[in-house]
């Protein structure tokens, strides 16, 4: 211990110092523990991986003493090579000491596993005994257990030998007892009886040749004869379900009983039930009148579903259920079945053709799609079966939807003369003093949107038809054709140009058909309405259409919108020149009456205006009020400043209003015909009845054309005296201060007014025109 103590000692010195260690421990005077140790088992493995191999680190793994002394003698000189000599001597000193140290404290342990090994050892060598006796034993086991399982096969195979002739004594005995089960079963289990005999026909038959089988053989055939005889009994009773007819024919093609005969005994069968199906399905139908005296028949007793649940739930429901059982019983056979189902569905077809039609009316088309949705997704189950019927169940779903959208466009066209009739009603209703009704205005908006709103309405109804949840909507039918051939062009296109035909109805001679005449009012309106048509409606009509019914791209042709636009503006240009004819002929008529009722050689000197051209200026500003009230003003031609004081001239047109009339005297030698037909040479032909614009000061001027064209031809006829002239120049001077303003040139009302006056001169006995003054005088006093 005194050792140990002094080399601690000593390795506490100098040589513990980081300088003798030759740099290989950090820090001032600082020195790990059990350094020597450490070294001595080496670095650890990150720092080994981190270190490169230096054979001249004495403390490193890599250290070479070779190398270390070539280059501590290279490099050091004595003085350090003899203090590193001794750092050295006190590191292997301290070195010892370490282990010294650490012998004595773990002495003990070293004695107790030493003590501890010896003892494994001698109990190791125990065990490989006891390992060498339990092998030995284990050997001995297995020779006996081969000698146990020889002895259990020996008994396994006595044991079934044992069962076999049991069991062939059991089969034997079954075999025996047969006919008394059958006897027994036949009556009151048939099924059991068949499974019975179909288990011991096969053995039966394979030992016939032995008298004892070959009279239980016997007995089982006469007994199962019996029993075939009774089931051919029950196949043919009424009230056999479609479930209790399949179990009886199966039973009988199980005794091997002829395929073919059962089969059509089974559609016999089948055919009756459902014949049954189809009269209690008709018996909910009215009967027709034999005498044919019934204008309607009497409405049914339920609506279509609960029809189309009855015959879906009964007929269709039988006829699958039947169908099916046909398939399992005789294979895929179908020569039989296939005519048999298409005649009773033919009848079926017929019967719901005559339950759509007794749907008059419009009725609710949501109950309709209902109804043929459920139709046709039960028939599908039989289509499955029968896909011979599909084309008729298809072609029937797409006349009852093509008849629904037939009458709603009957019910749109209808709706529309209703709405004319209310229009026509609020036209022709007296108001009270002081009390306006409806303007035109109005009575063309309420007229426009309640057909537009039902337009929309009905299309809403006939989208049921396509919409998603339809089974039948995935028809081809309904994604080309309905859309396009029914819907767009069957009830859009056709109805809006049955519209236009029926607004164009009023100005084509409704005289020729026994109609009254429409009131101008009406004329108007439905031109207005015709016109807007033609600017917006039909095309937002087409396009709602299209986006609720879109066409297909290989699908037929659709009508252009704009072929249906021209429709539209032809029928409104048809109507407004109606109703220039119309209201020009109301005005002509007057005039005409005013100049044929007067006496135009014996008047007296005019003092006033006539009243019929009072009333032809109020007649015609009440026109101009009612054509604002629907089109534009429209455009003017530039006005003179004088146009309401021209001199109206019996002798010229009013370029030269005073140039013949002084010099005039009865025995003058002038010819006024010839200088009014070299007038007519120099002023613009007018044309009375040219086509009329869509704007107000065009209708107007088409209507004064006309009423004083017919002034001119009546005045033609007349032959007037002094005064008769005069009077014409008074009105015609009162009419040329009121109508310019409403013409689209001035020059037409003034050139007809001079062709008038012109006339009545030519016509007159004493053509002395009155002095223009006096003339304005009057004309101001009327």
């Amino acid at each position: 211990m005194a050792a140990v103590t002094a080399g601690s000692g000593a390795g506490s010195g100098s040589a513990g110092s980081p300088e003798a260690a030759g740099g290989s421990t950090g820090g001032s005077g600082w020195r790990r523990p059990h350094g020597p140790l450490q070294r001595y088992y080496g670095p650890s493995t990150a720092e080994a991986s981190d270190a490169a191999p230096d054979p001249t680190d004495i403390n490193g793994p890599h250290f070479d003493p070779e190398v270390f002394m070539t280059k501590v003698r290279s490099e050091c000189p004595l003085g350090q090579l003899l203090a590193r000599e001794a750092a050295l001597g006190r590191e292997i000193r301290a070195l010892d000491s370490d282990m010294q140290t650490l012998l004595y404290e773990n002495y003990n342990k070293f004695i107790s596993a030493t003590d501890t090994i010896r003892k494994m050892k001698v109990d190791f060598r125990h065990m490989e005994a006891e390992m060498d006796d339990l092998a030995a034993n284990m050997a001995a086991i297995s020779a006996s257990s081969a000698r146990v399982s020889a002895a259990l096969q020996d008994r396994h195979r006595r044991g079934a030998q044992l069962a076999g002739v049991q069991a062939l004594l059991r089969k034997l005995q079954a075999l025996v007892e047969v006919p008394g089960r059958l006897r027994c079963w036949a009556g009151t289990e048939p099924a059991r009886a068949l499974r019975c005999h179909a288990r011991a026909r096969a053995v039966l038959r394979h030992y016939r040749h032995l008298p004892s089988f070959r009279a239980i053989e016997d007995e089982s055939h006469a007994i199962m004869a019996d029993l075939a005889q009774r089931l051919r009994t029950r196949l043919r009773e009424e009230t056999l379900d479609p479930k209790e007819l399949t179990e009886c024919v199966e039973m009988l093609l199980q005794l091997e009983e002829p395929a073919k005969e059962l089969s059509e005994e089974f559609l016999s069968q089948a055919g009756a039930r459902l014949e049954a199906e189809l009269v209690a399905l008709e018996a909910e139908l009215p009967v027709a009148d034999p005498s044919g005296t019934a204008t309607t028949p009497p409405p049914p007793a339920s609506d279509i579903l609960d029809f189309v649940d009855r015959g879906s739930s009964a007929f269709v429901g039988t006829l699958c259920q039947l169908a099916s059982s046909y398939h399992v019983l005789f294979g895929k056979d179908t020569g039989r079945l296939e005519p048999f189902a298409a005649t009773l569905a033919t009848r079926y077809f017929e019967l719901l053709e005559r339950r759509l039609a007794l749907e008059r009316g419009l009725g609710d088309t949501s109950l309709l799609v209902r109804a043929l949705d459920r139709f046709h997704r039960r028939l599908r189950t039989l289509l499955e079966l029968l896909p011979a019927g599909a084309d008729a169940a298809a072609a029937l779903v797409a006349r009852a939807a093509r008849e629904r959208v037939d009458r709603y466009l009957r019910a749109l066209q209808i709706f529309f003369l209703g709405c004319l009739g209310d229009v026509r009603q609020a036209l022709a209703a007296p108001r009270p003093p002081g009390k306006e009704g409806p303007g035109l205005p109005d009575l063309l908006a309420t007229l426009a949107a309640s057909v537009l709103g039902q337009l929309k309405a009905v299309l809403a109804y006939v989208q049921l038809f396509t919409a998603r949840d339809v089974a039948f909507a995935s028809l081809p039918y309904f994604k080309g054709e309905f859309c396009v051939t029914a819907v767009r062009e069957g009830l859009v296109v056709a109805f809006m140009r049955w519209l236009c035909r029926t607004a164009r109805g009023f100005a084509d001679g409704p005289a020729e058909r026994g109609a009254p005449a429409a009131p101008p009012a009406l004329l108007l309106l439905l031109t207005r309405l015709c016109l807007d048509y033609e600017n917006s409606t039909i095309s937002y009509i087409l396009t709602l259409t299209d986006e609720q019914f879109p066409p297909q791209d290989s699908g037929p042709a659709v009508t252009p919108g704009p072929v249906l636009c021209a429709e539209a503006r032809a029928a409104a240009q048809r109507l407004l020149d109606h109703y220039v004819q119309v209201q020009g002929a109301a005005v002509a008529q007057m005039l005409r009456k005013s100049v044929e009722t007067r006496d135009w050689l014996g008047t007296v000197e005019p003092r006033n205006v006539r009243a019929v051209m009072k009333r032809v200026v109020e007649d015609i500003t009440a026109i101009d009020v009612q054509v604002g009230q629907l089109f534009e003003e429209g455009v003017r031609r530039a006005q003179s400043s004088d146009s309401s004081r021209r001199a109206f001239s019996v002798y010229s047109s009013s370029r030269a209003p005073g140039r013949y009339a002084p010099s005039y005297t009865p025995s003058a030698p002038m010819d006024t015909h010839l200088l009014s037909n070299i007038q007519k040479l120099f002023s613009e032909r007018i044309d009375i009845f040219s086509p009329v614009e869509f704007n107000k000061v065009s209708v107007l001027t088409g209507i004064i054309k006309i009423s004083l064209k017919t002034l001119l031809e009546c005045v033609r006829l007349r032959t007037l005296g002094r005064f008769g002239l005069q009077q014409v120049q008074v009105d015609g001077h009162y009419l040329q201060l009121y109508l310019w303003r409403f013409a689209s040139d001035e020059r037409v009302v003034q050139g007809l007014l001079d062709e008038v006056a012109a006339s009545a001169a030519h016509r007159c006995l004493d053509p002395v025109p009155m002095e223009h003054s006096v003339v304005e005088l009057i004309c101001e006093r009327g």
